[in-house]
């Protein structure tokens, strides 16, 4: 029954429609990196910053980072001072992007916005009960990790916990995540190794340039990450 609920919010959540059904990720072009991370700047006023990127070794795709282990190839920062060489500029941006054009795009959060990472099954079910309280919401990314990541203003990170409390859990027992200054969020259509492409469960748009305050989504978050993380242990007695 909770897997039917799902399936149904991804087919009515605009942006997810093609992901409901399992489907090949294409492979990762540079030029669509540059124009996404252009676009987020010029469009968005979003800071962008060049990550690492896939190298082929002997037929197999290794992080630029050198680690054959790596959690996140190809998706993570490539040096110590990565929040310093971020840019707000379009054209900084395509120059950074056309000589490396295969660095996943990161966003820095802390900035412009701040996320609340969820598990992707409570992210949903918290997508259809903000829809229908009309909860104003931004962008929502969804990774090959199956997480989600909502966009919301600066500060939400150091918030987050204190008003989950309040609501009487925990957050990082449920799973709830902030990020914000020192963080970042990885940015569309950038491939996690071969585990498929970050992708938005809601898109960027007009009606969702305005973020949404930390303090509009905790509850039904906090609702959803509870509700999960209950049916995960009742499946494990």
């Amino acid at each position: 029954m909770a897997a039917e609920v799902v399936l149904d919010v991804e087919e009515r959540i605009a942006g997810v429609t093609e992901v409901a059904q399992a489907v090949r990720v294409p492979r990762q072009r540079g030029e669509q990196l540059l124009e996404a991370a252009a676009w987020y700047a010029e469009e968005r006023h979003w800071d962008v910053v060049p990550g690492t990127w896939l190298d082929v070794v002997e037929g197999a795709e290794r992080c630029s980072c050198g680690d054959a282990g790596c959690a996140s190839p190809g998706a993570h920062p490539a040096r110590p001072d990565w929040m310093g060489q971020a840019t707000g500029s379009g054209a900084a941006a395509r120059r950074m992007w056309s000589d490396r054009p295969g660095s996943s795009v990161l966003l820095p959060a802390g900035r412009a916005f701040d996320a609340l990472d969820v598990p992707e099954s409570a992210g949903f079910l918290a997508l259809a009960r903000m829809e229908r309280m009309g909860l104003p919401l931004g962008p929502v990314t969804r990774t090959p990790d199956r997480r989600m990541l909502f966009l919301v203003l600066p500060g939400a990170s150091a918030k987050a916990p204190g008003l989950v409390s309040g609501l009487g859990w925990d957050a990082g027992a449920l799973g709830l995540v902030g990020r914000g200054e020192g963080h970042y969020v990885v940015g569309p259509p950038t491939r996690v190794g071969g585990r498929g492409a970050v992708q938005w469960a809601r898109r960027p748009s007009q009606a969702n340039r305005w973020l949404p305050d930390v303090d509009e989504l905790i509850s039904p978050l906090a609702y959803a990450c509870a509700r999960e993380a209950a049916d995960a242990r009742e499946r494990l007695s």
